[in-house]
């Protein structure tokens, strides 16, 4: 067990939760299920996704998620970008700006490119400047319009 865990709690969609993303991420499994009754709903789950393991819990609708707290997602290039935006979509997701987007259960997730990473890694600081005001342009993440910003400054 890590030492330090990502606790979830869903106002119960728990069960959904996890089949969306064992599906949509590689490297995800689901490890262990508590249900209520024999065959009852899944009331906490313990399950991984992307290779980072997550706890569950179906806490009903006294819980609810806020942009307080994302998950990461660190994608090679604009295809992987594309790919997990397009699955989100798909599922229900609303995007929202700057590479966020948020699930149909609530979670929000930002989808990264690598690329936008290393530029606004870059040492001239107007570099980083326009890389970051084309970033604040954007809903999905476009590393061809940050790489154009990057290379016009």
């Amino acid at each position: 067990m890590n030492k330090v865990t990502p606790f979830l709690m869903f106002n119960d969609q728990l069960e959904a939760a996890i089949a969306f993303y064992t599906a949509t991420f590689p490297n995800s499994e689901v490890r262990d299920v508590a249900r209520t009754g024999t065959d009852g709903p899944i009331t906490s789950a313990e399950f991984v996704v992307g290779g980072q393991r997550f706890m569950g819990y179906n806490g009903g609708s006294y819980f609810s998620f806020s942009e307080g707290v994302s998950l990461y997602v660190d994608c090679a290039d604009q295809d992987e970008v594309d790919e997990y935006w397009d699955k989100l979509v798909k599922a229900g997701a609303e995007p929202t700006q700057c590479g966020w987007i948020k699930d149909p259960f609530g979670l929000s997730w930002q989808i990264v490119p690598r690329r936008f990473t290393e530029l606004i890694g870059d040492t001239d600081p107007s570099k980083v400047k326009a890389v970051m005001e084309a970033m604040l342009t954007m809903v999905k993440l476009d590393v061809a319009e940050l790489e154009r910003a990057y290379n016009e400054a």
